[in-house]
């Protein structure tokens, strides 16, 4: 069965002016463009694509490797925008669509965003969305503790001190970090309370204590 969004191993059937037909099973033929086509390609082999949507939503075939498949989590940069949502760039010649209500705030071009590689259920085009936490399989807690070690480590590499407090937009935490708000600030309360960390007044940031063991 051709998995979309992921990559394949197919058939090749025959060569066209426009590329390449594999062989996509109950999907029919699947094209491989010209411009992926290498000269050690022969009718028969069997090699690896990945398989996704094209400009228009046809099933294409690509050597590239984009920078996550379904299923996977990764930071995108946001590539442009319109009345419908962001589109970003995940590697390939097409940008990924992530529509307005899979957004935690309106993306801007150029910043990158935490997302979540997914297959739209009713229209089953490849989508993304920053509302990552419902597919992340572990509970709040278990996630705070883990990202309360990323947040040591974060520490330990930029001199000790973060700027971001329990007072800054979550839009900065999740740019930074690929965490929500309240992942951040349990966070940042387990290390208080393991007397790791010293917050500031105002929500200016938090500092390790010197004496805090490396991680």
């Amino acid at each position: 069965m051709l998995k979309l969004g992921d990559y394949n191993t197919l058939r090749i059937k025959k060569r066209t002016e426009h590329g390449l037909y594999l062989d996509g099973g109950d999907e029919g033929n699947i094209l491989l463009p010209n411009r992926y086509v290498t000269r050690q390609m022969r009718i028969g082999d069997e090699i690896e694509v990945f398989i996704y949507l094209d400009q228009d939503e046809r099933t294409v075939a690509t050597t590239e490797h984009p920078i996550a498949k379904v299923g996977e989590f990764a930071w995108l940069e946001c590539a442009w925008t319109n009345e419908y949502g962001a589109f970003l760039n995940w590697g390939l010649m097409k940008d990924l669509f992530c529509p307005f209500r899979e957004q935690k705030q309106r993306m801007e071009r150029g910043r990158k965003y935490y997302v979540y590689i997914m297959e739209d259920e009713k229209t089953h085009r490849l989508m993304a969305t920053a509302k990552v936490e419902r597919y992340q399989k572990k509970s709040g807690h278990e996630l705070a503790l883990d990202f309360s070690e990323q947040l040591l480590r974060y520490l330990y590499e930029h001199d000790g001190h973060c700027d971001l407090g329990d007072k800054s937009p979550a839009e900065d935490i999740a740019a930074r970090f690929g965490v929500s708000k309240k992942i951040f600030k349990q966070a940042v309360g387990d290390l208080y309370k393991r007397k790791i960390v010293t917050i500031e007044p105002e929500g200016g940031g938090i500092s390790l204590v010197q004496t805090s063991p490396a991680p």
